[in-house]
Order: C-alpha cells, then structure tokens, then sequence
C-alpha cells in the first residue's frame, strides 16, 4: 500500500570520508607494483587503470546519491510541497545539482589525463600525472562537501518522515492545538501519538490505521493550526496545510467546545471559515470534543449559532449527485475522547461517507462503462407464486438461547475473586474440574507417595469401624478399672502441700524435657566407647556395684578394664625389649601363637638394598643398580617439570615467529 518510503536511500559521507572510501578501494582493487624497467606501453597501462578505476568509482557513488534521492517534480505533490516545507526545494535542488556537476567535472578530469598519459615517455611522468588526476578528483569532491553534508542531513530527517499513501483511503484531522486530536487516533488506532495539557505537543504528521467494513483506511493526525494569515505560518503547520490541500481525504475538523484548549469557540470558527476552501470536494465532518467538561446542549446562542454557520459550510463543501448538497446526517458529530463516548460513531460515519463518495467518483468515471460489460448478474426464475421467507428452526434458536443463559449463569475465576476478599485473599482451587466418580473426592489431601512408600498400601478401609471397637473396648476396661490415681485440687491443699506439689510438677516436666533431648541426640543410643560416656556414668565402681548384686566377683573384670589398653601395645623392659618375642618364636610350637606374637613386636624398616621374593632380581647387588638406572634416566624429566616420558607440552605459550624461521628451499619443518 505504500508508495513512497524513504528509509532506503544509502548513506551520504561526507567529504573526508569520500575521498577516504575512493582512493583506499583504488589501492586495494588495481595492482601496486611496477618498475622502470617495464615497457612505456606497460607503465601508461597501469597509471590509466588506477586513473579510469578512481572516476568509476566517484561516478558510481555519485550517480546512487543522485538516483535514490526523490525527484520534486516526479513524486506526488503531497510529497513535494512537503518537502518543499521542510528542506525549501530550491536549497534541495542546488545541492543535487553541484552534486550532478561535481560527476561531470570528475569525468571529464579522467578523460583528459588518460588522454596525456597516452603520451607519457617515462615512468616518473606517468605517475605525476596520475597524481594530478586523482588530486584534482579529490579537490572536486572537497569543494561540494557542503552539499554532502546538506544532503546527509535531509535523509536523516526523510527517513524519519512517516509512509503516506496518497492515493489510498485517507482520514484526516484537522484543527486548532490541544483539542483532543491526539487523543482521538490514539483511540482508533494502535498509533502511540504524545498526549500532553499543553499546545502543540505534535509537531509533524503521524500515521495510524484502522479498518472498516474489512478494509483499511489510513488516519493522519496533523500539527494544530493557528488563525493567522498564510505567510505568518510557521513549518509545522504549513505541514498540517499541505496535506489538506493534496491529500484527498476525509476530513474531521475537531472543535472543543468546553475552551478547556485556550481557544474560544469564536477563534476556532474563524479557522475554519479561513481554510475552508481546503475543503473543497472532500466529505467534511465537525466533530465537537470534550462533551464531558461542556455538552453541546450548554453552550450560550451565540456559540451554537456559530456552529450551525459551520455545518452548514460543510454541508456545502460536497455536493451529492444532482447538483444538491448533500443530507446533514453524519455532519455535526458529539464525542469524548476520555469516557470515549461517540468516538466509534465519529470513525464509522468519516469512513462511510468517505466510501460513499470514492463510489460516487468511480461511477461518474469512463471506466465503469467499461467494467459493466464484463458484469452480469444471475437471477433465477422463480417456479411458482409461493413466498419463502428466511427461517431459522426453533430448536437452533432454543439452544442459542440455553447456551447463552448459561454463559450468563457461570461464574469466572475473577468473580469468584471479588466474592471471596479479592486479589491475595481468594486462591483458585485447581481441583475442581478434576474428572472423577464422586466430586467429594476433589479436594482430598491425601498423598500418593508418602516417604517412598504408597500410601494406599497401608490404608485399611475398615479402619473406622476398628477405630470404633477399639474405643468402646478402652471405655469398658475404664469402667473396671478403680481408679487410685486423682488429681488434687489445689484449693483442698494447705500451703505447704502446694509448694510439695508444684516442684514435684516441676521435676516431672524436667524429665520429660530430658527425656525429648535425649530421643533427639545421640544420647538416646547404647553408650560403648568411653568417648561418649561424657558425664562419667559408666564407671569400674558402678560395674563393680552390679556384678556383686548378681552374686559374682568384680576383681578380676576391673583389674582386666584397669591394665587393658586400647591399642596393640605390649609392655616392654628396657632389659630385653625383644627377649621374649624371641622366646615365643623359638619354644611355642604352635604356628598361630608364634605369628601373633610377631605382630605383636615392633616392626623394623626393610634395608632398601633387601630383595623381596617377586621383585624379579637376583641379588641386592642388581636391585641397587637397578634404583639407581631409574633415578638417574627420570633426573632430566624431573628438572624440566614433566609429567611423564610422554610429556611433550610447551608451558610457556610463545608466539610462533620464537618457534620457527627462514627456511631454505625443500625445508618443512617450522623447528
């Protein structure tokens, strides 16, 4: 749909970085060396190349600056006279003209140095003059810098111009400052337009769109415009202008009828009266704003008499088929852009009358006739007399209605939120629309899983009736039972009584509270070890105690607990350390004797010389050549830090011109 987009057009350097760009893609893109001994022929060849190359390139880039940038006279004149506005077209124009110029000078430097390189007897004149060629390209592309830049800043600010169709479905709007235009295509549109409580907060043309009757009409909002007479006018309402005077479009005049904007209705009706003729063959519609601050019904008979001068005006603006005005349905329109009240209507009738009118138009053309031949619409013969009117079957219109009652009747998740306390009180259950055989079991706590174990398997489904047995059992066995135990009422009590009874409660809850640290700790476990015998418990006393009230004698078990030690360690004389290990070895003939009483002694270190069955070496004399040959092959790994004979690894990350050198011919190897 759109025609013009100006986001396309390729960046403009400026001057420096031009001549930058020309001249490195030239050294990079021709050859570089030559010499004097080559033939003059050859020399002339390689300086017209890098001459011939440079122009190209300026021609090039030149010739897309010039192409790509939208010719006044070509486009619309939406377009023109816009940007006529904004850039003033004969600056715009004097700019792609040096440029055109400047491509012309370049070309015809080219042509003459390459016609006198054609001449050049030596290799040093040849490249004087190649330098001269460029040079004099260089100070070309200098003195339109200026332009360059110009031209750079105009793209910049055409791309960001907003893509208007002028030839498709257009609603306009139109007005003095701050009376609610924003606000009004903020609502019909997904367009995010600035809304601010002061006067010309929009400052050039915005764009939305929005569709009706399945097809798609553009919505333009427009700068304010003030009533003042045509040469006062700053740009950004000769922007609004414009697009009056080019678009064809509907047109929605906004009037604020409360004077909430700062403007009486007198000054907005002088603004209309003053453009009017803008207006000329296109559906005009008055749209009175801010109904909510002032209705149309409240203002005094001299603003109401000027807005009837205004529709009527309107009404003239179009002229229906006949040559009489048109009807004034769809012409005075009421709105508020804040409760939103009549701002669909103000859509609906600006996009129907503007359809009513583009029909109107291509029925007057010369193509209709030309589309009616190919046109031919069927109707049927009828078979007999007998009307038949459209029916809809009373079942169809029954379960419309149920199901409508019922989306009425059911309630939503938000609803039932307001009843229930509201946000962060209500929580949505979501178990109720569980599929199951009884809806009581919806809201079952009941865990599957219970510590890896199925719950369900240890559930016994008479557990209630057992239950019930069981506590009819207890009562009985109560009723029996005497009951010795009564708790004494204090009030029965002398004073010395309560004090014996309070301590006796408060050594039972002491108790108990021990009872719970020692479940919870590792008290609770059976004490062995003397590690965690830490209050001193289990003594030889107490043992010794307990083995006399079983009838036996305690000596021998305390003197063994006394002397025992918890370690392998034998008592030894300083006389003779080893005299009866000796002793054992030599006249205990049991086998297992004489080993535990090896175990027992202290182990001495084996010489490092001492052959050990397996080993695989004949005498200690072999074994010692042999430590020796090891250490001494893993000394050289061992001082260069190396994990292994394998070890190949480089710590030290040098760059690889340390790692390698010139090489001769047939050399491959970097090292």
């Amino acid at each position: 749909m759109v025609q013009y987009n100006f986001k396309n057009i390729t960046v403009v350097p400026n001057g420096k970085d031009f001549i930058d760009i020309i001249l490195s893609r030239t050294q990079r893109q021709t050859p570089t060396v030559v010499h004097k001994g080559y033939a003059i022929s050859r020399l002339r060849q390689f300086y017209m190349r890098k001459v011939k190359y440079t122009q190209t390139n300026y021609y090039d880039k030149l010739s897309t600056i010039i192409d790509e940038f939208p010719r006044l006279d070509d486009i619309h004149p939406f377009y023109g006279d816009l940007l006529h506005v904004l850039y003033n077209k004969d600056h715009y124009k004097l700019a792609l003209g040096q440029i055109n110029t400047a491509r012309n000078l370049i070309s015809k430097i080219a042509k003459d140095y390459v016609r006198l390189l054609k001449y050049g007897d030596s290799l040093y004149r040849c490249k004087c003059l190649k330098v001269a060629a460029l040079g004099r390209m260089c100070t070309v592309i200098k003195r339109v810098a200026p332009s360059l830049a110009y031209l750079e800043q105009i793209r910049q600010h055409m791309a960001r111009l907003p893509s208007i169709d002028p030839n498709t479905r257009t609603i306009l709007i139109c007005g003095y400052p701050n009376v609610g235009k924003s606000s009004f295509i903020n609502k019909i549109t997904r367009a995010d337009v600035d809304v601010q409580p002061y006067a010309f907060t929009t400052k050039s043309l915005f764009v939305g769109h929005t569709d009706y009757k399945y097809l798609r009409y553009q919505v333009i909002d427009t700068p304010g415009i003030l009533d003042r007479p045509f040469e006062d006018r700053n740009i950004i309402e000769m922007c609004s202008i414009t697009a009056l005077a080019h678009l064809r479009a509907a047109v929605l005049f906004f009037l604020d009828i409360s004077g909430s904007c700062g403007y009486t209705i007198a000054q907005q009706a002088a603004l209309f009266h003053s453009i009017k003729s803008l207006f000329m063959n296109k559906p005009l519609t008055i749209v009175c704003n801010k109904t909510d601050l002032q209705p149309l019904e409240g203002i005094s008979e001299e603003d109401k008499k000027l807005v009837m001068e205004m529709k009527a005006e309107a009404m003239k603006t179009v002229i229906g088929q006949g040559g009489e005005p048109t009807d004034d349905q769809g012409v005075l329109l009421t709105m508020s852009t804040l409760t939103e009240d009549g701002v669909i209507a103000v859509k609906n009738a600006a996009c129907e009358r503007l359809l009513d009118q583009r029909v109107e138009i291509k029925m007057k053309s010369k193509k209709i006739n030309d589309c009616l031949n190919r046109f031919h619409v069927a109707i049927p013969k009828p078979r007999d007399q007998k009307e038949r009117p459209p029916c809809i079957p009373q079942a169809v219109l029954e379960a419309k209605a149920k199901q409508a009652a019922e989306k009425e009747k059911r309630k939503t998740e938000k609803d039932l939120e307001n009843e229930n306390g509201g946000a962060g009180v209500y929580s949505a259950s979501l178990k109720k629309n569980y599929i199951l055989a009884n809806d009581e079991w919806k809201e079952d706590v009941l865990p599957e899983i219970l510590d890896g174990h199925n719950v369900y398997d240890f559930i016994d489904p008479d557990i209630l009736q057992r239950l019930e047995e069981l506590e009819q059992e207890e009562g009985l066995r109560q009723a029996e039972e005497v009951d010795d135990d009564f708790e004494m009422d204090g009030k029965e009590l002398t004073p010395e009584e309560q004090q014996a009874l309070a301590e006796i409660r408060k050594k039972k809850s002491l108790l108990i509270q021990q009872h719970r640290i020692k479940k919870s700790t590792a008290e609770s476990r059976p004490i062995v070890p003397r590690k965690f015998d830490k209050d001193k418990q289990f003594t030889t006393r107490r043992m010794g105690r307990q083995l006399s009230a079983l009838g036996l004698d305690p000596s021998k078990a305390i003197d063994r607990a006394r002397s025992r030690s918890r370690g392998r360690k034998r008592e030894r004389s300083p006389d003779n350390e080893c005299g009866d290990a000796m002793d054992i070895d030599v006249d205990t003939p049991n086998k297992k004797l004489r080993m535990r009483s090896r175990s027992q002694s202290r182990s001495v270190s084996r010489p490092p010389g001492e052959v050990v069955p397996g080993e695989g070496f004949k005498d200690s004399a072999q074994k010692v050549k042999a430590q020796k040959l090891a250490k001494k092959s893993s000394k050289k790994r061992n001082k260069d830090a190396r994990r292994g004979e394998a070890d190949r690894v480089i710590p030290t990350l040098k760059p690889k011109h340390l790692f390698s050198g010139k090489r001769s011919t047939g050399k491959t190897d970097r090292r």
